[in-house]
């Protein structure tokens, strides 16, 4: 009973970093409709910013924001001078994003080599806690990161909801047209958008290498996972991804922990059959 619990706290934590990693790609690829395949190396690179900082500061949280504005800034002039000139043409934007990843992938091999970094954290963060139920210890940063995961969660949910920045974006999603017919500028509001959806990124790189490690190839595996987690929960839906991120972290860890053989295949069975019987995602809104 104990092993399965701690198989589950296992879940919440990597359900915290899938989440983190694909906030913001479902506000980009969600909302804005923009394909962007190169998020996952701007988490990578905001990783290594991140880890950058934190060896010259010795400081973990401005770590965390130099590797938020570091990929925000790279795709605030992403969106500026590439993508937002095909706009609507995802078949453009597909391509385009992924000859950057290539491009941005191996310019980080050779600027920080092929080898694994770790993140130092914070003397509070080193070590852990004991769970009172189950009577044995666990990591703090890994509780730390799911409470990170919950307040951006929820701010990334005001901020949409309850703010008139969100209500713009929300309007020029729907009818960007008419949001210009009412004088906003969309260019300046998609910019906005996605070097927010990138510092999101940047931000789960650095907590990624905190709480993991980084290395070339993490690009990948969290933009596979953010696509997933992105489809299984719906495109443009914070809750869709939170609760795709559940479903995942906790099929991805009960599938290595039970079935070590097959623990991938749980997380594409979960897809396949959202996919079949509920094709906008489990909170996701159909297309009119």
């Amino acid at each position: 009973m104990k092993f399965f619990f701690i198989v589950f706290f296992n879940g919440l934590t990597l359900a915290a970093l899938y989440f983190i990693a694909a906030c913001g790609f479902t506000l980009i690829f969600g909302l804005m409709r923009t394909v962007n395949m190169a998020h996952g190396v701007l988490l990578l690179f905001g990783a290594y910013v991140g880890y950058e900082f934190v060896e010259l500061t010795g400081q973990w949280s401005l770590g965390i924001l130099a590797g938020g504005i570091g990929a925000a800034v790279v795709g605030a002039i992403l969106q500026t001078t590439i993508l937002g000139r095909y706009q609507g043409d995802e078949l453009r934007q597909t391509l385009i994003t992924i000859a950057i990843s290539i491009i941005m992938a191996d310019l980080m091999l050779w600027g920080w080599g092929g080898l694994t970094y770790q993140i130092a954290l914070p003397e509070m963060l080193q070590g852990g806690v004991r769970l009172p139920l189950l009577n044995v210890g666990y990591s703090s940063v890994r509780l730390t990161l799911m409470i990170i995961a919950v307040v951006i969660g929820v701010l990334l949910w005001l901020l949409i909801a309850k703010t008139k920045l969100g209500i713009i974006i929300r309007a020029g999603v729907d009818d960007r047209t008419m949001l210009e017919a009412l004088g906003f500028d969309t260019k300046k509001i998609f910019i906005i958008v996605f070097a927010i959806g990138s510092m999101l990124a940047g931000m789960a790189g650095v907590i990624s290498g905190s709480a993991l490690s980084v290395a070339p190839g993490t690009d990948f595996q969290f933009l596979l996972s953010s696509l997933v987690v992105v489809i299984v929960g719906g495109m443009g839906s914070v809750g869709g991804a939170a609760l795709g991120a559940l479903l995942i972290g906790l099929a991805e860890q009960y599938g290595l922990a039970y079935a070590p053989t097959y623990g991938v295949v749980f997380t594409f069975v979960i897809m396949v059959a959202v996919l079949a019987f509920r094709p906008q995602g489990i909170l996701g809104k159909a297309e009119k």
